[in-house]
């Protein structure tokens, strides 16, 4: 199998690649980045219509390519990538939390509380909607976790996962703490330890939910 891998931060690419290698060794990635779709995000505040269309360029091209599946590691960029899977429907395209959210409403339950630990700001804005479409009665514990995203653009990876614990720790109680960026995976054992409490990742439960499709799919 094929998977291209749609990335808007770099930071991105060795966290789903760790967990293609730990969880799904056998498929083919294929990575494409455009690092400038974060910062043009953080300046504009909102979507564009440029951003829109730059989003079906990418994963047009990924589709020929032979793209037997494509997966998105940008978290604030849901829409974009909603009109994606539309246009290339039957093809799997995934957006990057979807499992997380239906594997953090699994196990907290439809009317539970999740805290949404995030270190990029506007994915706080523009995730809740989509763990509101999933389960409306969730209670969902925003949470940034200061300076981690700087940390990290400056190579400070401890400085980076330290952040994150220190947010995780200060949380009320919660039934589930989701990782909403795929960078932050690489924290999860400190933020686990610092809140006691159950951890979920992105790429983690994103590999998962391809493998399922994508093998289900072969086997029909």
């Amino acid at each position: 199998m094929r998977i291209a891998l749609i990335h808007a931060l770099k930071h991105s690419v060795p966290a789903i690649e760790n967990a293609f290698a730990r969880l799904w060794p056998e498929a083919r990635l294929a990575n494409l980045l455009d690092d400038s779709l974060s910062t043009d995000l953080a300046r504009e505040g909102s979507l564009t219509p440029a951003m829109h269309q730059r989003f079906l360029t990418l994963a047009r091209y990924a589709a020929s390519c032979g793209a037997d599946g494509i997966l998105f590691t940008c978290s604030a960029f849901g829409p974009c990538i909603e009109a994606c899977a539309r246009d290339l429907a039957p093809l799997p395209v995934l957006k990057p939390n979807e499992a997380m959210i239906e594997e953090a409403v699994a196990l907290a339950g439809p009317e539970g509380k999740v805290a949404l630990l995030a270190t990029f700001a506007p994915m706080l804005s523009s995730m809740p909607a989509e763990f509101a479409a999933v389960a409306p009665k969730l209670t969902l514990v925003p949470c940034l976790a200061e300076g981690a995203l700087a940390a990290m653009d400056r190579g400070d990876l401890d400085g980076h996962d330290q952040a994150a614990a220190r947010a995780a720790a200060a949380l009320p109680p919660v039934d589930v703490i989701a990782l909403g960026q795929f960078s932050l995976s690489r924290a999860n054992e400190l933020v686990a330890a610092a809140s006691h409490r159950t951890v979920l990742t992105t790429p983690d439960s994103a590999v998962r939910k391809l493998q399922r499709l994508l093998l289900r799919k072969e086997a029909a």
